[in-house]
This record gives structure tokens, C-alpha cells and sequence, in this order.
């Protein structure tokens, strides 16, 4: 943790993570300032798209570097610093926008099922999903299946993509034991990439966006030759598995 800082997250709250694999921070992450200023640049980015989701809003900080000023922020790698360990690094992050009435639904799935064979393991791979507008139920909230990121790999079945922002989703998910994450602006959920979740269409006229940022302890290996054009940010600590930082040079000068 940076100096002179307190871990955000209590033993007690670290180990409910570790055990459900998901775990929700109902305060403030970023002063009212801060917030206001990623929110204005979510807006300018939405609208260079035709406010309408879109995969430009994905990895948006390799566009537009002001994003990082957020991604490397002490604010958020205290908060994830219990959960992965002191030595950190950027995967990626995704402007996640659900339109009013038209917003698709998110078909169950595991993050890591998208990343199978780009990195060595995933048992240390953490999204923060920061809620931008009030995400609750009715506009189609993130939803998780609580203690799924301890099971493997799950069996995928085709879906229809006018329907999903997916094609393929989890055959066997139990929607009765799903947990869902309401937060109001400002406010964050954290959950294990290996964890099955999704969203709910948003029918409302109200509409749904976050901002995922995505960390990793640098024990894991980045395969180079399997992330062609991705790159990744060193955050905090040093690089344990030899990876291929993006800012390595700049922050050892």
C-alpha cells in the first residue's frame, strides 16, 4: 500500500472476498472532483461513438492516457492491494454503457474463459466495477453467482446476439443463488475473474454505465505472443514473472 495509507478493505472484508469471490465497497472511491472528471470523459468518449455501446469503449485508456491518472491511482490500488498482494499490474478496463430501454443483456460467463491461454493462471485477477450512473436492478445491474470462482471452467452454449452482447453463454448457471450489485454513483463492486456473472437487459429509461478496472499480481505471466497489440501497465511493486510492462523503462529512470 502507499505510505502512510491504511488498507480500504478490513481482514474481515478481504476474506469475504476471497470466499464468495466478489465483494461490494458502498463508499466513495475517488473524491467528487475526481468522480466528475472520469465521468466527463466517459461522456466525451460516448459520444465519439454515436452514444451507443460499442466495442471502442473497450481498453479505452490505450486512446486517451488521461484515463490513467484513474487506472494507477492510489485510490483504487489500495482497494485491490489486500486482495492480490503488493505487486501490480494494469490488465485492461472497459467503459461498460447499457442505453436506456435497448441495453443488452450480459449472458452469464467468466471473464477468465475469455482470457484462457493469454495468461498463466487466474486466481489473482481482480475487476473493480465502478459505478459511473446508479446501477441498481431496473436498468439491468451486474449480477454474480456467489463462490462459482472455485469451480473451473464452465460449458459454454451459442446464444442469439441480437439479444446479448455475448454469442456464447454459460449452459448451467443457477439464477435463483445470483447476487445483485445496486450502487450508486461513486460507489464499486470487486470480483474474481473466474467468478460466473452477467447483467439483465435495461428496459428502463434509465441508463447503465461503469468503468472496469482490471489488476493482476505480476506473478502471473502475460503471454506476449497470445495479447498481440494489448498492453499492460506496471501499478505498483515490481514485476515478478518477467512481463512485458508498457512503463517498465519509464519507472525505473
Amino acid at each position: 500500500m502507499s505510505q502512510g495509507t491504511e488498507s480500504r478493505l478490513s481482514a474481515e472484508e478481504a476474506d469475504r472476498y476471497w470466499q464468495d469471490g466478489y465483494l461490494l465497497y458502498r463508499k466513495q472511491l475517488f473524491g467528487p472532483e475526481k468522480l466528475r472528471e472520469l465521468t466527463s470523459i466517459f461522456e466525451e468518449q460516448w459520444e465519439q461513438v454515436g452514444r451507443r455501446l460499442n466495442s471502442e469503449l473497450d481498453t479505452p485508456h490505450f486512446r486517451d492516457e488521461r484515463l490513467l491518472k484513474f487506472l494507477l491511482s492510489e485510490e483504487v490500488l489500495d482497494l485491490v492491494e489486500p486482495l492480490i498482494g503488493p505487486n501490480i499490474g494494469l490488465w485492461s478496463s472497459h467503459f461498460i454503457c447499457k442505453e436506456p430501454y435497448i441495453g443488452k443483456q450480459t449472458p452469464w460467463h467468466e471473464d477468465s474463459a475469455y482470457w484462457n491461454g493469454r495468461v498463466s493462471s487466474f486466481d489473482k485477477i481482480v475487476t473493480v466495477w465502478l459505478a459511473i450512473d446508479r446501477s441498481w436492478k431496473e436498468n439491468g445491474c451486474m449480477r454474480v453467482i456467489p463462490g462459482t470462482h472455485t469451480n473451473g471452467f464452465s460449458e459454454y452454449e451459442q446464444v442469439d446476439e441480437n439479444d446479448n452482447i455475448f454469442s456464447t453463454e454459460i449452459k448451467s448457471a443457477d439464477e435463483s443463488k445470483a447476487v445483485y450489485f445496486e450502487l450508486e454513483p461513486g460507489e464499486c463492486s470487486l470480483h474474481d475473474s473466474r467468478i460466473i456473472h452477467g447483467a439483465a437487459p435495461n428496459k428502463s429509461p434509465y441508463r447503465r454505465c461503469g468503468y472496469t478496472m482490471r489488476y493482476f499480481s505480476t506473478e502471473l505471466k502475460v503471454y506476449p505472443e497470445m495479447n498481440p497489440n494489448h498492453k499492460i501497465w506496471l501499478a505498483r511493486g515490481k514485476d515478478i514473472a518477467g512481463n512485458p510492462f508498457a512503463n517498465v523503462q519509464s519507472l525505473n529512470n
